[in-house]
C-alpha cells in the first residue's frame, strides 16, 4: 500500500482498487478535477487530500459570518428548532472557522464533500481491517465482488463499525499525510501562520451551519428554514426512508446543495465530535452525535436540527452485556481543523485581540450572557449576591448591621431594576404597536389603490388621455410599498427584541397597554403584536413573511370608524 509498509492489505484486494480507480477516471476540465469513485461529482472548488492507493478525500469551503479571531456578533446564530424533537432545543452560538479565508479578515470552516465510504477506509487501513471492523453483510462479500459491483459497494458509506474504529481510522489517515517522507502529501491541507491543519470530526454546530446553508443563507434570510431546500424536493438531496428504504446507497447520487455537499440529509447519519448532551451545550454527557438522518428517516423528519445519540457503547438484553455498538445506518463525515494555538506570534496575536474583545464585544456574545438584554444581566448579578452576603454575615456577626445595609441597597437596586425592565418592555410593546398601525394603514391604502388601479388601466384601455393617472397611482403604490417594507423592519425589530424578555415582563407590557382606550384598528394591531410576540418567544424565530401575511388578511376591507 505504502513504502514505509505501515499497513498491510491482500495484493488481490490493492489492485481491485486501483483497477476502480482507473475505470472510473475521466479528463480533467479546466478548474474541475477528474471524476474518481472518491469524487464522482467533481466540482470547481474542492480542496482534494492525496490518500494511499490512489485514493483521495475531498472538501469544500464554508464561509462564517464576521471578521477577525474573535469575530463579532454577527456570528452569533440559532440552532436547534422549537417544534423539532426534545433534544432540538433552540440555542444560541457562536459559530466560528478553523481556517483564516482570503486576507479580509474571514474565517471558514471546511467540511468533507461527502460521508466517508469504505472504499476510502480500506485505502488506509486495508482491505482485511475493513473486512474486520465492520459487522456489515455486504462488507462480508467484497472479495466476492468484481467490477462495477466492487466499485458501486466500496463507493457506499461506511457503516456498521464502531466510533473508535473511525477515530483509529482518523489517526491512521493524519500519520499518514504528516509522514515526514513524504511531504507532498500536506501540500493541500490549508494552513493557519503557515501550520498545516489535520484530519477530524466536525463538531455539532459546524455540522449544523453547514447543513442550513451557512453565510449565504443567513444573508437570504433562509438560516432558520427547516431544510435548506423544499420539503418536496427531499427525494431530489437525500437518500431517506421513503426512496431508499433503509438501504445505503453509493456516494454522490442525489443533487449537491449551495456548497456542493452531497447526503448531508439522509444516507448514512453522520457521527460528529464530542459527546452527545440533550442540549448540545448542557445536560448530561451521553454517547456520540450523529446528525442528517439517514435511510430510515422518513422525509416529513428531516431537518438541519435533527440529532440522534450513538450509544458507543451498548447493553445487549438478550446477551447480557455491554458491547461496543455498530450502527448500520450510522456513519461519518470528516472535517479539517487547526489547533487555537499554532505559534508564540499567533498566540501573542490573539492575546492581544482579546483585551478589546473582552472590553467592548465579549459581553454581547452568548458566553458573556446569562441573559438576553443588559438589564436583566445586572438583575440576576445583584441576585447572585444575596448567597454570599448571607454567607459573610453568618461568618461575621459583628459585621450583620453594615452587610444589612447593603442588602437593603441591593433590594432597592433590585426593585429599580423590575421596574426598568417592565418599563421597557411596555415601550417596546407600544413601539411595535405603532408600527404595526402603521403598517395597516399602508396595506388598507394599497388595497385601495389597487382598486383604482385597476379602473384606470381599464379607462386608458380606451383613452391615452388615462396613462397619466395609471402612472401616478403606480407611482404612490410603489412609494407605499416601501414604506410598508420599513415600517414591517421596525415592527420586526421591535417583536424580536420583546420576545427575549420573561414572560411576567411581556404580560405587564400588553396589561398596561391594552388598559388604554384604543380604536379598533389598534385593538386589531395589539392583538397582532401579542401573537407574534408568543410567537417568537416559542420559536426564537421571525418571520415576516408570515406576519405580513397576517396584517393583510387581518385588514383586508378594513374601514375606519
Amino acid at each position: 500500500m505504502n513504502s514505509d509498509g505501515l499497513w498491510k492489505r491482500p495484493k488481490a484486494a490493492a489492485c481491485l482498487l486501483l483497477a476502480m480507480i482507473l475505470a472510473s477516471a475521466t479528463p480533467v476540465l479546466a478548474g474541475v478535477p477528474p471524476q474518481s469513485p472518491y469524487n464522482p461529482k467533481p466540482a470547481e472548488g474542492d480542496i482534494i487530500l492525496p490518500m494511499p492507493e490512489g485514493a483521495e478525500m475531498v472538501f469544500r469551503r464554508v464561509q462564517v459570518p464576521g471578521t477577525g479571531f474573535w469575530g463579532d456578533q454577527k456570528r452569533i446564530i440559532q440552532i436547534g428548532d422549537a417544534s423539532g424533537g426534545i433534544f432540538e432545543g433552540l440555542q444560541r452560538t457562536q459559530i466560528s472557522g478553523s481556517f483564516p479565508s482570503g486576507g479580509d479578515g474571514a474565517w471558514e470552516i471546511i467540511l468533507g464533500k461527502y460521508e466517508l465510504t469504505r472504499g476510502q477506509f480500506a485505502a488506509v487501513m486495508g482491505m482485511d481491517a475493513l473486512l474486520k471492523a465492520s459487522s456489515d453483510p455486504e462488507v462480508k462479500s467484497l472479495p466476492t465482488l468484481q467490477g462495477r459491483s466492487l466499485r458501486e459497494a466500496l463507493m457506499k458509506p461506511l457503516t456498521y463499525v464502531s466510533h473508535g474504529d473511525v477515530l483509529e481510522f482518523i489517526r491512521r489517515y493524519n500519520q499518514w499525510l504528516f509522514d515526514p517522507a513524504h511531504p507532498e502529501r500536506a501540500e493541500s491541507l490549508p494552513k493557519v501562520d503557515g501550520v498545516p491543519g489535520f484530519v477530524r470530526l466536525p463538531t455539532e454546530d459546524e455540522w449544523e451551519y453547514c447543513a442550513r446553508g451557512g453565510l449565504e443563507a443567513i444573508q437570504a434570510g433562509t438560516f432558520d428554514d427547516r431544510l435548506p431546500f423544499p420539503a418536496a424536493q427531499a427525494a431530489e438531496f437525500a437518500w431517506h426512508l421513503g426512496n431508499a428504504k433503509h438501504q445505503l446507497r453509493p456516494i454522490g447520487l442525489r443533487r449537491p446543495d449551495l456548497h456542493g455537499f452531497h447526503d448531508l440529509f439522509g444516507n448514512a447519519q453522520e457521527m460528529t465530535a464530542g459527546l452527545f448532551r440533550p442540549e448540545i451545550w448542557q445536560g448530561k454527557p451521553g454517547g456520540v452525535p450523529a446528525r442528517g438522518g439517514s435511510v430510515s428517516t422518513p422525509p416529513a423528519e428531516l431537518r438541519s436540527s435533527l440529532r440522534a445519540e450513538l450509544d458507543v457503547y451498548g447493553w445487549d438484553p438478550d446477551a447480557k452485556k455491554v458491547e461496543e455498538r455498530k450502527s448500520y445506518n450510522t456513519g461519518a463525515r470528516l472535517a479539517l481543523g487547526s489547533n487555537v494555538v499554532v505559534s508564540t506570534a499567533q498566540l501573542n496575536q490573539i492575546e492581544k485581540e482579546y483585551e478589546a474583545y473582552k472590553a467592548e464585544l465579549r459581553r454581547t456574545m452568548p458566553v458573556g450572557r446569562t441573559l438576553d438584554n443588559l438589564v436583566s444581566q445586572a438583575s440576576v448579578q445583584i441576585d447572585a449576591a444575596d448567597p454570599v452576603i448571607r454567607r459573610l454575615i453568618k461568618e461575621n456577626p459583628e459585621l450583620s448591621r453594615p452587610l444589612a445595609a447593603v442588602q437593603d441597597s441591593l433590594n432597592k437596586a433590585r426593585e429599580r431594576l423590575e421596574l426598568a425592565q417592565r418599563e421597557s418592555a411596555r415601550s417596546l410593546a407600544q413601539d411595535a404597536g405603532r408600527n404595526g398601525v402603521n403598517l395597516s394603514v399602508y396595506l388598507s391604502r394599497l388595497e385601495r389603490l389597487a382598486g383604482t388601479l385597476e379602473t384606470a388601466k381599464e379607462l386608458a384601455a380606451t383613452s391615452t388621455r388615462y396613462q397619466g393617472q395609471v402612472a401616478a397611482v403606480e407611482k404612490s403604490m410603489k412609494e407605499l410599498e416601501t414604506a410598508a417594507r420599513d415600517q414591517l423592519q421596525g415592527y420586526r425589530d421591535k417583536v424580536s427584541k420583546l420576545g427575549e424578555y420573561r414572560r411576567e415582563h411581556i404580560d405587564f407590557a400588553f396589561t398596561q397597554l391594552q388598559a388604554a382606550k384604543m380604536t379598533k384598528r389598534e385593538q386589531l394591531v395589539m392583538q397582532l403584536v401579542k401573537e407574534h410576540v408568543q410567537e417568537f418567544a416559542e420559536r426564537r424565530r421571525a418571520d415576516p413573511d408570515a406576519w405580513l401575511e397576517e396584517f393583510r388578511k387581518r385588514f383586508e376591507g378594513f374601514v375606519d370608524s
